[in-house]
This record gives structure tokens, C-alpha cells and sequence, in this order.
């Protein structure tokens, strides 16, 4: 039988197929070659099981090869990582300017995950509502620097019908994940998209000021207006797993539009001489939020040279 992974936790998983659910188990130690993941199986995973009517459980024989993926750093083992969701058409990544506050750094390393893996992604800035004139014109500088990228931008509310009837319309007949902090607000906006679904929420902890995980496990559900979505556990930190970064640029779409200026075709834009990013960076053309993120995940996963021509 061939199915899709809705829900996986540990061992145990849940597979539809034909639109029947089946509990399965994952037939002996399943690991995916080259990368070392701290999960075998995920949300979204195409999978062939057999199934056992007597005793009601299915074993997956086969995971069928990602055509993509989305991963972040594991809680408790973080020389690994862990992989949120498979087989993905498109990524929105739910914002929050303050309480908590999404970074550049995390969009940034979301957007680059989503370059990577050719996977479409948009972001919501959400809970407007809530945002004073200081707020709004954060929000407002927040998404500049995207739109001028080229990344699609919504902002919205669990007021605002018109932007959330915008983000069902993009939802038709795709797979789509929901990430984000947790506290974000992704299954509030899933409930608006989608009121059957009737997904738990909770406010912010008032001690730490931080999202409650109200999800625990990435979970697909199937939304009345045609396509899946996949609401997933609240994330701190992300992972750049498998990526080359000797051609991390290549995942700045901007960075790439101006690396065309660069003298070396080596460049990887530091300190080299005529250098396209660079000078775009001296003449605001690519932002220094969008450069510090580039520093910071290079810095992390590799030793480049100083001197690179």
C-alpha cells in the first residue's frame, strides 16, 4: 500500500492512504544515507506499508526519496537535526515583530533552507492588530527589505478577512507548512483558514514572554478548500544541513543578481576586490540585516579564507 505520513511521533506514525488513516510502525532501523537526522520519518513522507487487519497496525517498508525538506537544530542533541516536514509546494513563515520577536536572522535562515530546496515560500507578518506607530513602522521596514527582494509579504490579523481569504486562495490544492516562534500565532490562523479543524491554542507564557508549544508534533491536515496543511512545533533555531556553503550567496537572491559585478567568479564576498555585493551593500541595493545573516551562517559552518583571491 503507498500512503503520505500525517502525524509522526517516535516510532509510531500515522499514514493516509485513500483516504483512510492507518497507525504504523517503521520497520526496523530506517536512516536516510549521508545525513544523520535524529527523526527517520517525517510529515509529509511518501511511503509504501503493508497492513495487519488482525492486529491493526501498519509497518512502512519503504520512504519514498524527498523531493524537498525543512529541518531545524534538535532539542536535545544539537549535533543533529531533526526534519519538520517533507515533499513541500510552499513554505509561509509566520512573523511577529515583538512578543516574541522573529529576527532577520531566523527569516533569513528559513528563506534560505526554502531557496535551497527550490521550495516557494511567502511570509505573514501577523498580529497587526496589536502594533502601535513604533510597531507598525518596524513592520513596515520589515517588509520592505523583502518585497524588494522579491519575497511576497502579507500582513495580517485574526481580524483581517480580506488577507486571510488571500492566504486560503494561496493554499488550493498545496501542500503547505506553517512555521514560525512559537506564540507566532500558526494555529490561529490554520483555525481561520480552516474552522474544522479546531486546532489548539494557547497565549503567551507571561513569565518568559515566549510561545507555549501547543504543538508538539508537525501534524497534515486536509483543509475544505483543496491541499494540506502542516502546522508545526514552535521553532528556536534552524538548520543549514546539507547546504554548500561555498555557494550560500547563490540562496541571497539579491546577493545573486549583483555577484554578476564581481571581478572573481570566486568571490564570496568579504573583502575581495571589486566585489558586485559589496558595493550594492555600500549603495543600500541589498540590506545589512540580509549581510549579517549571511556572515553569521557562514561564520557557523565553515572556515573560509580571509583573503579569497
Amino acid at each position: 500500500m503507498k500512503g503520505i505520513v500525517i502525524k509522526s511521533t517516535g516510532n509510531l506514525c500515522q499514514v493516509i492512504s485513500d483516504n483512510k488513516k492507518y497507525s504504523c510502525k517503521i520497520k526496523g532501523k530506517n536512516r536516510l544515507i549521508d545525513i544523520e537526522f535524529t527523526n527517520p520519518i517525517a510529515v509529509g513522507d511518501h511511503v509504501e506499508f503493508s497492513y495487519d487487519i488482525k492486529n491493526q497496525i501498519g509497518l512502512i517498508e519503504k520512504i519514498n526519496n524527498r523531493k524537498n525538506y525543512i529541518i531545524r537544530k534538535s532539542v536535545n542533541l544539537s549535533h543533529k537535526s531533526q526534519i519538520i516536514a517533507s515533499n513541500i509546494d510552499l513554505a509561509l513563515l509566520v512573523v511577529t515583530i515583538e512578543d516574541p520577536i522573529t529576527s532577520f536572522n531566523f527569516i533569513d535562515r528559513f528563506l534560505v533552507q526554502a531557496e535551497a530546496y527550490k521550495i516557494q515560500s511567502k511570509l505573514i507578518f501577523n498580529k497587526i492588530d496589536l502594533h502601535d506607530s513604533r510597531l507598525e513602522l518596524k513592520r513596515k521596514e520589515y517588509q520592505h527589505i523583502y518585497d524588494s527582494i522579491g519575497y511576497e509579504t502579507i500582513s495580517t490579523s485574526i481580524y483581517d478577512k480580506k488577507n486571510i481569504s488571500k492566504i486560503k486562495d494561496l493554499l488550493k490544492d498545496k501542500v503547505t507548512v506553517f512555521s514560525g516562534h512559537s506564540g507566532v500565532g500558526k494555529s490561529s490562523l490554520i483555525n481561520l483558514l480552516d474552522p474544522t479543524l479546531k486546532l489548539k491554542t494557547k497565549e503567551l507564557s507571561s513569565y518568559h514572554n515566549q510561545g507555549v508549544h501547543t504543538t508538539t508534533y508537525a501534524e497534515m491536515f486536509q483543509i475544505n478548500s483543496g491541499g494540506y496543511i502542516i502546522d508545526t512545533p514552535g521553532i528556536r533555531g534552524l538548520g543549514l544541513i546539507n547546504l554548500n556553503i561555498e555557494f550560500l550567496s547563490g540562496y541571497f537572491p539579491e546577493m545573486v543578481r549583483a555577484s554578476k559585478d564581481c571581478k572573481f567568479k570566486n568571490c564570496i564576498h568579504l573583502n575581495e576586490p571589486k566585489c558586485g555585493v559589496l558595493h550594492a551593500l555600500e549603495n543600500n541595493t541589498i540590506a545589512e540585516s540580509r549581510y549579517k545573516s549571511y556572515l553569521s551562517m557562514l561564520e557557523k559552518n565553515t572556515n573560509y579564507r580571509k583573503n579569497n583571491y
